[in-house]
C-alpha cells in the first residue's frame, strides 16, 4: 500500500514540475480541482482563483456546460489520481460515480474528496451553489450566483400550462424529479412524457409520438444518426404540433446554466402562447 502511494506521489511530482504556476496566491485559500462538468462551471464563476483544474469534459464543446473561452482559462484533467495530484489540490470535487480506487488514492495522499449528488430541482441547484461557495470560502460570490438564478425564474401567473415533450438524442425523455422538469413547470409548461408515465431516461419511439402527438416538441438533440428521429419527415404531418430546438447542454447542470435554460424556455413559451 505504501509503495503504491509512493509511486502515485512520484508521478504527481514529475507532472507538477511541468505544470504552470498556479494562480492561488490568497493566503489560506483552498486549491480545488473539479472533475465534474457541472461543478466546473459553478466554481469557474464563483471561485476562479481557487480552481487549479477542471474536468476534460469542459474542454469539449459538445460536453461542456460553460463557454469555451471560459473553459480554456483552466487546465483540464482526465481524472486519474496522478494527474489530479500534480495540481496540488487541497480539495477534489467529483460526481458520485468517481471510481473508488481513484478516491482512495487521493485520500491516501491527504487530499479531501467531496462528491456531489444529482440535481432534481432548482432548490437542489441553489443548495449545490451554496455548498460549493462555502467549500471555497466564497460565500458572497455564491450568493450573487443564487440571486441570478432566482431572478431568472419565471412566474407565469394564471396562464394555462402547455404540455411539452422534451425529446433528446436517441429518443430519450426526462421524467419527473429532474431539473429540466422543474424548469418546464416554472416556465409555463407541463412535462408531457412524465404525464404519459415515462420515467427519466425512457425511450420514446417515433411511432408513439405520431400516434399520440404532443402540442409542442422541444427537440434537444446533438445531431447525427441518433438525432434522426427528432427530425423525421413523418413529423411534418403533425400540423397541430409545434417543434422548436433546445440546446442539449442546457438540460443537466444547475448553477449558471439555469438562467440560460430559463431564458430559452421563456422565449419558447412566448412563441407558443395562445
Amino acid at each position: 500500500m505504501m509503495i503504491r502511494a509512493a509511486v502515485v506521489w512520484a508521478g504527481a511530482a514529475m507532472l507538477s514540475a511541468c505544470a504552470p504556476a498556479t494562480r492561488h496566491e490568497q493566503k489560506d485559500a483552498p486549491v480545488i480541482v473539479s472533475l465534474n462538468p457541472c461543478t466546473d462551471a459553478i466554481l469557474a464563476e464563483i471561485a476562479p482563483g481557487h480552481l487549479a483544474a477542471i474536468s476534460h469534459y469542459s474542454h469539449d464543446p459538445a460536453g461542456s456546460s460553460m463557454p469555451p473561452d471560459l473553459a480554456a482559462r483552466f487546465p483540464a484533467v482526465s481524472g486519474n489520481a496522478e494527474e489530479v495530484a500534480a495540481r496540488r489540490p487541497d480539495i477534489v470535487v467529483a460526481a458520485m460515480f468517481l471510481p473508488p480506487a481513484t478516491e482512495q488514492a487521493l485520500q491516501r495522499m491527504g487530499i479531501r474528496v467531496v462528491k456531489t449528488g444529482s440535481i432534481a430541482n432548482v432548490d437542489d441547484a441553489i443548495a449545490q451553489v451554496r455548498d460549493l461557495a462555502s467549500l471555497a470560502g466564497e460565500v458572497a460570490a455564491g450568493e450573487r450566483l443564487v440571486q441570478r438564478i432566482e431572478a431568472s425564474l419565471t412566474i407565469q401567473g394564471n396562464v394555462d400550462p402547455v404540455p411539452a415533450l422534451v425529446w433528446q438524442s436517441g429518443g430519450l425523455v426526462p421524467g419527473e424529479g429532474v431539473l429540466i422538469s422543474d424548469l418546464l413547470t416554472r416556465a409555463g409548461f407541463t412535462n408531457w412524457s412524465a404525464g404519459r408515465g415515462l420515467g427519466q431516461g425512457a425511450i420514446l419511439p417515433l411511432e408513439q409520438v405520431l400516434a399520440d402527438p404532443p402540442p409542442l416538441i422541444i427537440a434537444a438533440g446533438k445531431g447525427g444518426e441518433e438525432n434522426r428521429k427528432l427530425r423525421h419527415p413523418a413529423l411534418n404531418a403533425l400540423h397541430d404540433t409545434r417543434r422548436v430546438d433546445f440546446d442539449p447542454k442546457l438540460l443537466y447542470c444547475g448553477g449558471p446554466t439555469i438562467p440560460l435554460a430559463m431564458a430559452r424556455l421563456t422565449e419558447i413559451r412566448a412563441e407558443v402562447a395562445p
